[in-house]
C-alpha cells in the first residue's frame, strides 16, 4: 500500500494527547462501542462481539464485507453474484440459491445507522470506515428490524472541524488497482463536512474461450459525503449520501467436476453431453480458470441513497432520529446453462428496488439503570422484470431421450418466459431494552420487541413457444386452452409454463429476552441470554 499524502490536525497537541502518546505501547486501549444503541466499553455489553477498527481494515485489504469474513469469526459471506448474496452469523441467516425476494436477510446490515435491508445493496467497498462491529445472536430488542441471527455494524468517520485528508493506492496481481481518497474539515464554525471516493478495478480470473476476454473482472466506483451541523450545544444534525457503482464483466465458473445425481443415467451429465458429439469444456482442470460460456455476460450493480440523523440532548437522555431513503438498481445477464451451447441464450432479471426507513429512540442514563425504547417503520417495493430465451441445444439437453421431439431443435428453440416480479413490503415495530444494575457487578437486560409485518407479492410468467403447425402459443397449464394437446407445446410445458399468483401475508408477532451479566473482575465479565 503507498500513502500518497497524509494532513494531520492543525490543532496543537493536547498535554492530555501528549500523555496518552508517552503511555506505554503494552497497555491495551479501551474499545468504545454502539452496540447497544449507547457509547460504551465493549468489555461491559454482555452480547458475542467483535470489533475491528479502520485502521486494522486498511492494514488487512479488507475492503468489503466478503474480505471482512477473514477478520470476523462465525461471519460467512455466498456469492456468486451480488444479488446471490448472502451473510450467516454461526451458520445461520437466509438460505444461499436462486434469489426469492420474499426472503430477508437473518443478518441486519447497518451503515450509520441506516438499515441496509437487500444484502445485494451493501456490497460495496468500505470507505472511511471508523469502526465495524459484529453482534452475533438475534438482536430484535435493540434494532427495529430482523436481526435473528445477529448484527453488522458500521460506522464511518464523521466530518472534522479541523482539516485533514488522506489518499492511498493499493496494486496487486492480476492487474489490481484501487485507490482511495478522503478530505474532511469545516465549512462555518458550527458546520463541517467530509467527502470519499473509492475506485476497484482488477482483470478478470476465468477465461472466456468463447469471447476471448477475462471475465468475472471487478469495476467498482463510489463516492460517499456528509454534512454535520451543530446547531447547539445538546443538538446535531448528520445529512449523508452516497452512490456506488459496480460494472464488472460478470459472472461465469469454470468446470470443476461431474458429481452423480438420483436422475436417470440418461439423464446424467455423461449422457447429456454425448448428445452434442462436437462439444468439449476447454478443460477439465478446474484451476486452469477456463470457460466457453456462451450467452451475454454482465452485472450492472447499483446503489445509494440518502439519510438523515437527528441527535438531541433531551433531559437525562438523548433522543435520536434516523431518516434514509434507498435504492438498488440491479442489471444482470448470465448464462444459466453454464456451458458453450445455445440451451439457454439469454437469462436476465433487471431488478429495481427502493426502500424508505424512519426510526426514533430515546436513551435514558440513570442512577443505576438505563434504557432505550425506539420505533422503527419501513416499506420496500421491488420489481422484477426477467425475460429467458431458449436456444437450438434446448430440446437435446431438457427433453428425454426416448422422446423423438428431443432431436429436433425447433420444439424448444426460442422458448420464451417474460415474467413480472412484484413485492411491497411494510414493516413496523417498537422495541426496549433495559440494563439494571443489582449490584456493582450484577446486571439483569430484560428486552422485548413487538413488530408487525405485511407483504404482498405478485408473479406472472408469460411462456410463449412454438406449436408443431408453426404458430405462436402461450405455454399454459390450462387444460383448456386451445394448444393444450400440442405434442410440441406439450413438451416445453414439461420444462417451463407459465405461472402467476398473488399472495398478501401480514402478521404481528412479540419476541423478548433477556440478559445476566456478572463482573467477575474488571477485565473478566461472564454473561448469559
Amino acid at each position: 500500500m503507498l500513502a500518497l499524502w497524509t494532513v494531520p490536525a492543525l490543532a496543537d497537541e493536547a498535554p492530555d494527547a501528549q500523555l496518552a502518546a508517552a503511555a506505554p505501547r503494552n497497555t491495551i486501549e479501551e474499545v468504545t462501542v454502539t452496540a447497544r444503541r449507547r457509547e460504551e466499553n465493549v468489555q461491559e455489553v454482555p452480547v458475542a462481539i467483535s470489533v475491528i477498527g479502520g485502521e486494522a481494515l486498511e492494514s488487512q485489504g479488507a475492503y468489503n464485507l466478503n474480505r471482512l469474513t477473514q477478520l470476523q469469526p462465525t461471519l460467512q459471506f455466498y456469492s456468486t453474484n451480488p444479488r446471490n448474496t448472502f451473510v450467516n452469523i454461526r451458520g445461520i441467516g437466509a438460505p444461499f440459491g436462486l434469489t426469492n425476494d420474499g426472503f430477508e436477510q437473518g443478518v441486519g446490515i447497518y451503515v450509520d445507522q441506516v438499515y441496509y435491508n437487500r444484502i445485494a445493496s451493501a456490497t460495496l467497498d468500505f470507505v472511511d470506515v471508523e469502526q465495524i462491529e459484529t453482534l452475533r445472536g438475534p438482536q430484535g430488542a435493540l434494532y427495529g428490524k430482523n436481526t435473528t441471527a445477529g448484527a453488522i455494524n458500521i460506522t464511518t468517520r464523521p466530518p472534522s472541524f479541523d482539516f485533514e485528508g488522506k489518499a492511498e493506492v493499493s496494486l496487486g496481481n492480476y492487474g489490481f488497482k484501487q485507490a482511495k481518497a478522503s478530505i474532511s474539515g469545516p465549512l462555518a464554525e458550527n458546520v463541517a463536512a467530509r467527502l470519499s471516493i473509492s475506485n476497484t478495478d482488477r482483470h478478470g480470473t476465468v477465461y472466456n474461450t468463447a469471447t476471448n476476454q477475462y471475465q468475472n473482472s471487478q469495476d467498482n466506483l463510489g463516492i460517499r459525503g456528509s454534512i454535520l451541523w451543530r446547531a447547539s450545544d445538546t443538538l446535531k444534525v448528520t445529512i449523508s449520501g452516497d452512490q456506488n457503482l459496480q460494472n464488472p464483466i460478470c459472472c461465469v465458473q469454470p468446470y470443476a467436476l461431474v458429481g452423480t445425481t438420483q436422475r436417470a443415467l440418461n439423464r446424467q451429465y455423461a449422457a447429456l453431453i454425448a448428445r452434442f458429439p462436437g462439444y468439449a469444456v476447454p478443460s477439465t482442470n478446474p484451476f486452469d480458470r477456463l470457460t466457453n460460456n456462451d450467452a451475454p455476460i454482465a452485472v450492472r450493480n447499483e446503489i445509494g441513497g440518502a439519510s438523515a440523523v437527528v441527535e438531541w440532548e433531551v433531559g437525562p437522555g438523548k433522543l435520536t432520529s434516523v431518516s434514509s431513503w434507498r435504492y438498488w438498481d440491479w442489471g444482470p445477464k448470465n448464462d444459466r446453462d453454464f456451458t458453450g451451447l445455445p440451451i439457454t441464450t439469454k437469462s436476465e432479471n433487471p431488478t429495481k428496488q427502493q426502500q424508505a426507513a424512519q426510526e426514533f429512540r430515546y436513551n435514558y442514563e440513570g442512577e443505576g439503570f438505563n434504557f432505550v425504547v425506539g420505533t422503527f417503520g419501513f416499506y420496500q417495493k421491488i420489481r422484477t422484470k426477467d425475460v429467458q430465451d431458449s436456444g437450438t441445444a434446448a430440446s437435446a439437453w431438457f427433453l428425454a431421450p426416448s422422446s423423438a421431439l428431443s432431436n429436433n431443435p425447433a420444439v424448444l428453440a426460442n422458448q420464451t418466459a417474460k415474467n413480472d416480479i412484484r413485492l411491497d413490503n411494510n414493516s413496523w415495530a417498537t422495541f426496549s431494552k433495559v440494563n439494571w444494575d443489582v449490584t456493582d457487578k450484577f446486571t439483569l437486560s430484560p428486552g422485548v420487541r413487538v413488530n408487525y409485518d405485511s407483504k404482498k407479492g405478485l408473479y406472472n410468467s408469460v411462456v410463449t413457444g412454438t406449436a408443431s403447425n408453426g404458430t405462436r402459443q402461450i405455454v399454459s397449464s390450462d387444460p383448456t386452452s386451445p394448444s393444450y394437446n400440442d405434442p410440441w407445446t406439450a413438451a416445453q410445458r414439461g420444462v417451463q409454463a407459465s405461472q402467476f399468483f398473488n399472495v398478501k401475508y401480514n402478521d404481528w408477532n412479540l419476541t423478548y429476552d433477556i440478559n445476566l451479566a456478572y463482573e467477575v473482575a474488571p477485565d473478566i465479565n461472564t454473561f448469559a441470554t
